[in-house]
């Protein structure tokens, strides 16, 4: 990350916006594209402070997303994810018919049981039905089984990237401090509305636009007064 800061202060260091802003831009240019040539993308935060975010950005893209737990094979073993989202629908399905009601209570309260679990775990991904064309990652190493996976598979990834991370893991490095909510509404918002201009662009009948992100994050974005991250 030492390419990316901008000094260092009292043992914190400080990030250049300047790079962070040209990283981004280039980040925005290759979602567009990547939706322009029908690609679909992934939206991964599981920390607190990234879901509402990374949910946002799922709804307003009709796309897939993970806010929960990264489950293991999510990418590499598909097979297995599609049948476990084969299951959760066939217990939906049991339910939505009626035909629950006529089951043993202990059955039932089984099948709700693992319904649940697998909705928390697959609901972002129930209609992925094979690999993203890009992935979309918030703190790469809370996420460092997704990065993993998309690694061995190819998948290019964008991120925020902090400056305790390796950003020579990813393809897309946009450097920030990715604890910061308000940092992280602001660069997801940002990566969000080139993918929407494309998919109009496609003639994509999307929802609603969901309010806008913050005008600013924790700093002026301005080399002068770059922004600090732990």
């Amino acid at each position: 990350m030492k390419q990316y800061i901008f000094e260092a202060r009292n043992g914190i260091h400080v990030i250049d916006l300047a790079k962070s802003a040209e990283l981004l831009q280039e980040a925005c240019e290759f979602l567009r594209k990547t939706t322009l040539k029908g690609g679909k993308i992934l939206w991964v935060g599981t920390k607190k402070q990234a879901q509402e975010a990374i949910r946002e950005a799922a709804t307003s893209t009709q796309m897939f997303s993970v806010t929960e737990r990264w489950v293991g094979g999510t990418l590499t073993n598909l097979v297995t994810i599609r049948r476990s989202v084969k299951r959760l629908l066939y217990i939906v399905g049991l339910e939505t018919s009626g035909e629950m009601a006529r089951m043993h209570k202990k059955e039932v309260s089984s099948m709700r049981r693992e319904a649940a679990r697998l909705h928390k775990n697959l609901d972002g991904i129930v209609n992925m039905e094979k690999h993203p064309a890009a992935m979309v990652v918030i703190d790469i190493k809370r996420e460092e089984n997704a990065i993993h996976e998309a690694n061995r598979l190819g998948i290019p990834v964008v991120a925020i990237v902090d400056t305790n991370c390796d950003p020579d893991r990813v393809q897309y490095p946009i450097p920030s401090n990715d604890d910061a909510i308000r940092a992280i509404k602001l660069i997801v918002h940002s990566l969000t509305e080139p993918v929407v201009e494309a998919l109009v662009e496609l003639g994509a009948n999307l929802p609603a636009p969901a309010a806008a992100a913050p005008a600013a994050v924790e700093a002026t974005p301005a080399p002068e007064a770059p922004a600090a991250s732990a």
